[in-house]
């Protein structure tokens, strides 16, 4: 028997506003939309909180649950995270931390969805491994301080030199 993991599926108390925020801030394309049901093409998933109360537990009992409670953390990429910084800003997004520079050297920002599930966007590995060889690290610096692979490393090197 195989199980196979398909999606993540957030519930949602507004799916106007929810989808705003992924489709329209985040970019994110829609596939399928099935109006209290909207699936992206990245896997993720919303679901109206109401209607998911009434089919997963039979009742709108949980219909007032507090949604996005510190405990689930959906994670983006972009090769322009200045400039997601820029728009999120804009649009005036709930911030958790601006830009920041992790331990292993990737830079991301933290930001709240209008459930308040936390959204991490950050920069691709890749970029972080450039970067720090551009910086004057050995590619034996940048495997410690990134937790990468030395062989991911060497990787990334030979990319850049094709």
């Amino acid at each position: 028997m195989e199980i196979k993991y398909q999606s993540a599926v957030l519930f949602v108390r507004e799916m106007h506003r929810s989808r705003s925020f992924y489709e329209g801030l985040l970019g994110q394309l829609v596939v399928m939309d099935h109006g209290p049901n909207v699936a992206f093409a990245n896997g993720l998933a919303l679901w109206q909180a109401d209607r998911a109360s009434e089919i997963v537990y039979g009742s709108r009992e949980h219909e007032g649950s507090p949604l996005g409670r510190r405990n689930l953390e959906l994670y983006f990429e972009t090769d322009s995270l200045d400039a997601a910084w820029d728009r999120l800003q804009v649009a005036n997004v709930p911030v958790v931390h601006s830009i920041r520079e992790q331990p292993w050297g990737q830079r991301v920002f933290r930001v709240h969805d209008p459930d308040g599930h936390v959204v991490e966007i950050g920069e691709p590995m890749q970029a972080v491994i450039t970067r720090l060889l551009q910086q004057g690290m050995t590619s034996n610096a940048v495997a410690e301080r990134t937790s990468m692979p030395l062989d991911i490393v060497r990787q990334v090197i030979e990319e850049s030199t094709e």
